[in-house]
């Protein structure tokens, strides 16, 4: 008898646990469709998704955006990877700002650019945020025109566009 009571009482205790966890699940989900700053039930997990602003707008731009940018020598572009890395290869005439050293570096490399000027900021690999990173940094910074040219090292080189090594 005594099991039975038992087996019963964890039952009806199962049982309730399920109706609060979904009633918290349904209640939680009615919440987020009533809020205006609503989390998205569905995320793109793409590069560029994850450069998208809260405007829409994306950071992101396309090597051929980039390389008729540079042609015109209509945009400063910054490296945001190492000083080292900077040094074995860049893109031609770009700056180093490494995002790692951004504040020791940042006045220096700024200095004579316009908050206007139209920035490409670029690092290496898919998934390196460096460049993302350093271009949240100078928006922060007031700077108004800014992208980032996602696997930008290895897609200029790639591309055979114009690179140059620093002296050392």
């Amino acid at each position: 008898m005594q099991s039975a009571v038992s087996r019963q009482s964890l039952t009806d205790t199962f049982r309730e646990a399920c109706f609060i966890i979904l009633l918290s699940v349904v209640a939680g989900l009615a919440v987020n469709l009533i809020r205006t700053d609503s989390i998205p039930f569905i995320q793109g997990w793409s590069v560029e998704s994850r450069l998208s602003q809260g405007d829409g707008d994306s950071l992101a731009i396309s090597l051929s955006e980039a390389q008729a940018l540079f042609l015109e020598n209509k945009a400063v572009f910054l490296d945001a990877r190492g000083k080292d890395l900077f040094d074995e290869g860049h893109i031609k005439g770009a700056r180093s700002l490494p995002w790692h050293g951004v504040d020791d570096y940042f006045q220096e490399v700024i200095q004579g650019m316009d908050r206007e000027t139209l920035v490409i900021t670029y690092c290496d690999g898919e998934s390196c945020n460096l460049s993302h990173d350093l271009a949240l940094f100078l928006q922060n910074m007031g700077f108004t025109h800014i992208k980032v040219l996602v696997n930008g090292w290895t897609l200029w080189a790639e591309n055979n566009l114009p690179t140059e090594m620093s002296d050392k």
